[in-house]
């Protein structure tokens, strides 16, 4: 089984997302082993120093076994498709291990960004980055279903 790691900036706040998460959370769990972390989101009014701060969070959290998806407003913006044939593609390459990160309200700092191996885009709109992590784990769902032929309520 595909193991999926998420690495989030920051805790979720609403509970309507927290019911959403929890769903994802649950429908995955057919198709994949899903481990989601949190890292503390940074305060303090000097942003690069948040940024910096928060970047070597999530790089302690980051693993050499993991192909690294940054979720990133400058990524490349696809078709649910699309990531899903790219996803199986990478999965038929032999690469059995999935890290998704989504970075703080901030973005990401430079540092971070050379671990990626991916930038996706979810669209040009912005999202809070709460919304986001429910928006990640929809999309993940959605690319099982897509890749396993398996109808999914529109």
């Amino acid at each position: 089984m595909i193991k999926i790691k998420l690495i989030c900036v920051g805790k979720i706040k609403e509970a309507y997302l927290e019911s959403g998460i929890k769903e994802y959370i649950k429908r995955l769990s057919n198709y994949a082993k899903l481990e989601i972390i949190e890292v503390k989101d940074e305060n303090t009014t000097d942003e690069e120093r948040a940024k910096l701060i928060e970047g070597n969070r999530i790089i302690e959290k980051l693993d050499n076994n993991f192909y690294n998806i940054f979720i990133d407003l400058h990524g490349e913006e696809v078709s649910s498709e699309k990531f899903a044939s790219f996803t199986q593609k990478l999965i038929d390459r032999g690469v059995g291990n999935l890290c998704f990160v989504i970075a703080g309200s901030l973005g990401y700092s430079q540092d971070v960004l050379k671990y990626a191996n991916y930038r996706l885009s979810l669209s040009k709109l912005t999202f809070t980055h709460q919304m986001t992590r429910l928006l990640v784990l929809e999309q993940i769902y959605r690319v099982f279903k897509i890749n396993n032929n398996e109808t999914y309520h529109k």
